[in-house]
């Protein structure tokens, strides 16, 4: 079974109006000690979030793990280290039989019922949320609370990443609520190195 880092950053290409604001973020998250982190571009042609990921793996692809959102055909040209995929997109075992056995792959589920289901793929890590009221989302599931957590907790053995509207001040209630990790947007945009150790703190 694989082991998830306490901090699971999520890099949102929208946050970013240049390359160069993207890679001062991921080098700067690479500083404060995250080891694994998601790129994310749901706005993006399929040409630039090539360019942008191929660019994160010459950054910091040596050291840190990187997993790609939604695009397992991606992940496999940029040579990402796995895929994240939601309940709109591919299945987990089509995204397996593109990606491979050696590439993680991470499911998002937001009721007990997806937990189940995903748990029974070879899903390696199962992500539950939003756990609090998110903005980074157009249009969010409903909050799963950090009793959503408990419940998701007892349905999987497989790590679990919670994420949504996970801060520094309440990331170490979801942790003692059942989850391995927490996925962070919005709480490591501001000072990225200074945040991650923060949360690091928080999390041992």
């Amino acid at each position: 079974m694989i082991s998830v880092p306490r901090l699971y950053p999520i890099v949102d290409a929208a946050f970013f109006s240049t390359t160069e604001d993207l890679e001062a973020f991921v080098e700067e998250l690479a500083a404060g000690g995250c080891t694994l982190l998601q790129y994310r571009n749901k706005s993006g042609n399929a040409r630039a979030m090539l360019e942008q990921a191929r660019a994160l793996k010459r950054w910091v692809g040596g050291k840190v793990k990187l997993i790609m959102n939604d695009r397992a055909d991606l992940c496999l040209v940029a040579e990402f280290d796995g895929v994240h995929v939601g309940q709109d997109d591919l299945s987990p075992e089509s995204v397996r039989r593109i990606i491979g056995p050696d590439r993680w792959l991470g499911v998002s589920t937001h009721n007990a019922e997806q937990m189940q289901e995903a748990d029974r793929t070879t899903a390696d890590y199962l992500a539950i949320g939003p756990v609090f009221s998110t903005s980074s989302k157009e249009r969010p599931d409903p909050v799963v609370g950090l009793e959503g957590v408990r419940r998701a907790r007892q349905l999987t053995r497989k790590p679990l990443v919670a994420i949504g509207g996970i801060t520094r001040g309440n990331a170490a209630s979801v942790i003692e609520a059942g989850a391995d990790s927490v996925a962070v947007i919005s709480d490591l945009i501001r000072d990225p190195r200074k945040s991650a150790e923060e949360f690091f703190r928080i999390l041992r």
